[in-house]
């Protein structure tokens, strides 16, 4: 196992000249520079209405040759292409797990928050810790706001255990650069949707199945008529305000995203 020093200061920001098919260039340029055990990093379900908050985390080291063909950012695969990458992607990798955070702890400490707690689960399930975080994004939401810049062991409120908190990069669109960062966006996408399926079927008049609890018609014009689950996030404005507050389907408190997310993000990621 590592040791968990960092080589001299993690960059807040990685650089890249231009976008294009992911590749494990930044990541060999971050090895070179002493990170040996790199993890990408990513989430999905930050903008859904239902359901957890997920994070994939996928670790690799210089040993690892270039990524399967066709690994994408989630986004750009279709279900079925990220269903058959998934197994390809946990045999390359030198580790792999996702984390997730639930509606109710959403609820309780605000997604920011939550994509903490889900992040540093997925790390604990890793059988080591990476010298290096690689994070889509320009907001490092992994590490606890007092310790950044620094080795953290991050422990939610009544949530013991937590994961330490390796360093951490942020790059905007890694997830389109970055082949460790794209395969744990689709790893992370893969197992939440299994599990917003599932849950369609003990709730089907939501759509889950199809939606994956995010803002679709089906979804917003059952909560109309029915009001929000218990999977639902109820301290955010469901239907944009549509209820009078006090109805169960609006809370009278704005929406988590607009409350905590400092990078104005709240983009609905299918």
């Amino acid at each position: 196992m590592p040791s968990r020093t960092a080589p001299a200061r993690a960059p807040r920001r990685a650089a890249v000249r231009r976008a294009g098919t992911p590749s494990l260039r930044v990541e060999r340029g971050l090895q070179r520079a002493g990170y040996r055990l790199l993890a990408g990093m990513d989430e999905v379900g930050r903008g859904a209405l239902a359901g957890p908050v997920s994070v994939g985390v996928v670790l690799i080291d210089e040993a690892c040759r270039s990524a399967p063909q066709g690994v994408r950012d989630s986004k750009l695969l279709t279900p079925d292409a990220r269903v058959r990458m998934a197994p390809r992607i946990r045999r390359w990798a030198h580790a792999h797990a996702v984390g997730h955070a639930s509606p109710a702890e959403i609820d309780e400490i605000g997604i920011i928050a939550a994509l903490r707690l889900a992040g540093t689960r997925a790390l604990a399930q890793l059988p080591v810790l990476p010298d290096l975080v690689v994070l889509d994004g320009n907001h490092d939401w992994l590490t606890a706001p007092e310790e950044v810049g620094l080795f953290a062991f991050v422990e939610e409120p009544g949530r013991p255990g937590a994961a330490a908190t390796p360093p951490v990069t942020t790059m905007v669109k890694a997830d389109l650069r970055c082949s460790s960062v794209a395969a744990a966006s689709v790893l992370a996408k893969v197992e939440r949707d299994a599990l917003m399926v599932a849950l369609g079927g003990e709730h089907p008049a939501y759509g889950w199945e199809v939606n994956k609890g995010y803002a679709a018609p089906e979804h917003r014009a059952a909560l109309r008529r029915l009001g929000p689950s218990v999977h639902h996030r109820v301290s955010w404005r469901l239907l944009g305000g549509e209820l009078e507050p006090g109805s169960g389907a609006c809370p009278d408190q704005p929406a988590v995203v607009e409350r905590e997310d400092p990078t104005g993000d709240a983009e609905c990621r299918r």
